[in-house]
């Protein structure tokens, strides 16, 4: 008696958690119950009724709706690259679809997260950039327009912090030829980042190691209003202190 009950409650079960999900010809059941399943924050099952909807209703109504949503399931799983992928499908296939300033946006978003920290290769945070811009360009108006901004100057401050650390290297090496290079590049391409005023304290600095006393002062001259006052007598000390020591060594 107790085995039938048991077996009866299963095929209960079972029939129960059938009747969830809609017939697979129901194409806006289904799709509904793909959303729903995002709600709950079940990705994966998400991710597999959206992969069969772009296959069976690609070709309906619904179509840039599912790979929107398709990419959606990826994107909020964690899943950036896979995002991208159907992402970009849906803008390219699909370019006059409601959904593409959204899609673009998340495209941007997810390469932002594929950036490393500044000591890795910046691939993803060059490609970053470069979507952020594009994506300003074509939606000027965007409501996504302020982030946008932000975030390209934390990329911008994170590729600077990299060449950065790659001039401070150099100093460490003793290559302060190499380490000049290095911060020039910073105010040549990094202009606007918070990294400006501390790497031209360094290429003054770095002068003086290579006992180059006549283009750290030129240097210091051309660039003196643009310190704060605190660095403007640090580095009058330095100049002066490796001026009397080169002196020194001349006599």
């Amino acid at each position: 008696m107790k085995k039938v009950m048991l077996i009866g409650l299963i095929s209960i079960f079972i029939i129960g958690c059938a009747g969830n999900r809609p017939k697979d010809d129901d194409f806006p059941a289904q799709f509904d119950y793909g959303k729903s399943l995002l709600e709950k924050e079940k990705y994966l099952k998400a991710q597999e009724v959206f992969q069969s909807l772009v296959l069976k209703a690609s070709h309906t109504d619904l179509g840039d709706d599912v790979l929107f949503y398709l990419g959606e399931s990826y994107f909020l799983n964690d899943e950036y690259l896979l995002a991208i992928s159907e992402f970009d499908r849906l803008t390219r296939r699909m370019g006059f679809s409601p959904y593409v300033e959204k899609a673009r946006w998340r495209i941007c978003e997810s390469f932002v997260y594929e950036s490393p920290k500044y000591f890795h290769d910046q691939s993803y945070t060059e490609n970053a950039i470069d979507k952020l811009q594009e994506f300003m360009e074509d939606y000027p108006d965007s409501e996504f327009r302020h982030s946008a901004q932000k975030t390209i100057m934390d990329l911008r401050e994170k590729l600077g912090k990299k060449v950065y650390e790659t001039g401070i290297l150099y100093i460490k090496l003793g290559a302060f030829d190499s380490a000049i290079l290095a911060f020039e590049e910073i105010l040549s391409k990094y202009y606007d980042t918070s990294l400006v005023e501390k790497t031209q304290v360094k290429i003054v600095e770095s002068y003086c190691k290579l006992s180059d006393i006549s283009s750290a002062k030129d240097y210091f001259d051309s660039i003196r209003n643009q310190l704060t006052t605190k660095n403007q007598k640090q580095l009058e000390t330095l100049l002066s202190e490796t001026e009397n020591e080169l002196n020194r060594k001349s006599k």
